[in-house]
Formats: C-alpha cells, sequence, structure tokens
C-alpha cells in the first residue's frame, strides 16, 4: 500500500505531546536521530509510516521501518531510538493504546480464544511484523476523521476495533490475542511483572512470585523469559535504574539517597550498574538528563 496519504496525515497531526483528539491513538514526528532513550513500552501497537525504530529489551534487539508494525502486550521496560530522521525527512508514527477489555471482548463476540498448542509458552511481549494493507487503509481512515469532527465521535470507536481485529487475526495475533486471555500465560506474567513494577524496591523470592502468578517456578522462569527477555531479578533492575534516572532528574545532588530508595544499600554498586546501564555515572547523567530536552520520541515504542 502506497504510504504518502498515511505520511501527510501523521505530518499534519503531529503535535509536541503527541496526543490526538481520538483516545488512545498518538501520533509521533521526530526530525533527529536522538541518542537511546529508556522508557517504558506499554500495551500498544506502533505503525512507521517514515524512517526506522530500533528498540532494546533485554538480550532482545527490534528494528521497525516504514510500512511495520510493532505490537507490545506488556509493559515492558525498553530503550529506543529513530535510527532514520532527520529536518528534511523526519520519523513519523501511529500508535494505538490496546486495552486488554477491549481484547477480551472481540475475542468473546468472535469465539475466538487461545489457538496456541496446549504447553505452549506465552508468546514474546513484543513482536514486529510487515503492515498487510488491510491494517494500514483502517489506520488512514482513522487518522482521517481528525479531520472530520462531526463523525469523530462516532466512527472512530468502530474503526479503532477494525485496527484490533486486524491484529488479533494477523500474523502477531497470538501475541495480542494473550493479551484479552483471562488465564494466558502472557497474562499470568503481566500479573508478575506488574507486582515487580510496584514493589521493586524491595527484595524478593522468585518462588514467591511464581506462586503469586499461579504458576510452577519452573514454568514461571521459562514464561517470564520467553515475554520480557530476562529473568524477573534483570527485570527488577532495569525498573530500578529507570526509576532513579527518573529521580535523578529531578534531585541530581542525591546520588546515594536516590541509589536507597530505589532498593540499592550499595552505592558503589549502584553507581557500577547505573553506568553500565546507561553509560555514564549518575552525577553526570543527571546533569546531561537536566540539560535535554524531551522530544516526542519517546511517545511511540
Amino acid at each position: 500500500m502506497d504510504l504518502t496519504e498515511l505520511r501527510t496525515l501523521l505530518a499534519r497531526h503531529a503535535r509536541p505531546d503527541s496526543t490526538t483528539a481520538v483516545d488512545g491513538v498518538l501520533v509521533s514526528k521526530v526530525d533527529r536521530a536522538d541518542p537511546p532513550v529508556p522508557s517504558m513500552s506499554g500495551t500498544v501497537l506502533a505503525v512507521i509510516a517514515q524512517g526506522a525504530k530500533r528498540l532494546a529489551l533485554g538480550d532482545r534487539v527490534y528494528e521497525y521501518r516504514a510500512g511495520q508494525y510493532l505490537v507490545a502486550s506488556v509493559d515492558l521496560p525498553v530503550t529506543g531510538q529513530f535510527t532514520l530522521a532527520g529536518p528534511e525527512r523526519p520519523a513519523l508514527g501511529f500508535g494505538l493504546r490496546l486495552e486488554p477489555s477491549e481484547v477480551a471482548e472481540l475475542l468473546l463476540r468472535a469465539g475466538t480464544g487461545d489457538r496456541r498448542r496446549p504447553g505452549e509458552g506465552a508468546p514474546p511481549g513484543i513482536a514486529v511484523s510487515d503492515a498487510p494493507a488491510a491494517l494500514l487503509d483502517a489506520v488512514v481512515r482513522l487518522l482521517r476523521l481528525l479531520d472530520e469532527p462531526r463523525d469523530r465521535d462516532v466512527l472512530a470507536p468502530l474503526v479503532k476495533r477494525e485496527i484490533l481485529w486486524r491484529l488479533i487475526t494477523g500474523e502477531q495475533g497470538a501475541t495480542v490475542r494473550q493479551l484479552g486471555l483471562p488465564d494466558s500465560g502472557l497474562s499470568h506474567i503481566s500479573r508478575a511483572v506488574r507486582w515487580i513494577r510496584e514493589h521493586y524496591a524491595q527484595p524478593f523470592r522468585v518462588e514467591d512470585v511464581a506462586r503469586l502468578s499461579g504458576m510452577s517456578v519452573s514454568a514461571f522462569h521459562r514464561n517470564f523469559r520467553a515475554v520480557t527477555a530476562m529473568s524477573p531479578i534483570q527485570f527488577q533492575k532495569q525498573i530500578r535504574l529507570q526509576e532513579a534516572r527518573l529521580l535523578l532528574a529531578a534531585r541530581p545532588g542525591d546520588v546515594t539517597g536516590v541509589g536507597h530508595r530505589v532498593g540499592y544499600d550499595n552505592p558503589s554498586q549502584f553507581s557500577r550498574e547505573y553506568r553500565r546501564q546507561f553509560g555514564a555515572p549518575p552525577s553526570r547523567d543527571a546533569a546531561r538528563l537536566r540539560q535535554a530536552v524531551r522530544t516526542p520520541a519517546e511517545a511511540l515504542p
């Protein structure tokens, strides 16, 4: 499918905060290839119409470019950057937040359950595919409604459901379907991910989190790594360091206090792991953050 109209619509409706008049719909326009930025992925569909983006999750790297889409079915700590973007040809992207309740409603209406084979593990939390013409056509029609306020409130929810259906029945349907299945392997891991995010500063036993998730320890380890590309302890470390970075942006002079607040009792360990993650010691990175200008590159995973 020709991406010309999609690019035109995205460029016209891009705003600094990436939001639009349609709830859950995001538009990004980025005119420079900034260094990698850590963030949480959210549960989202992201379509690139121009440019390219690279996303790192644990030891996995995902790259997607014009005409491709990415789906994230779990809110995961990622590091992303647009790799093809410039003032003359900015990167342009479309995003749609994926709500588990909406996925579940569609699955119930269609009688479509979990198509994975018994005993098969949870699918990866992030996946990339070429965008089929039917999906891109629905995205274009949704963006057109931004110029049609009279029709938008009635038609936008219908087109959003169509986009969701295209995902459910598409190449990455297994990843999206699991989002709406209350007893899927992915839903069990999502429960663990939420618990670790809410309690990231405190130590935990993997056995206890596995029990909380309703899985055996061996199944929990296997499925957690399949979804997040990390072990539970590595995941906790990522969350701790990302939270520390946010706190240091506001409190750059309190490195020891911030480290302790996110769960590090040893300041040297905190500084060492922070530098390994972000490429600079906490104090220097905090000063750099205060000078940086927030860009729309963070809006899409």
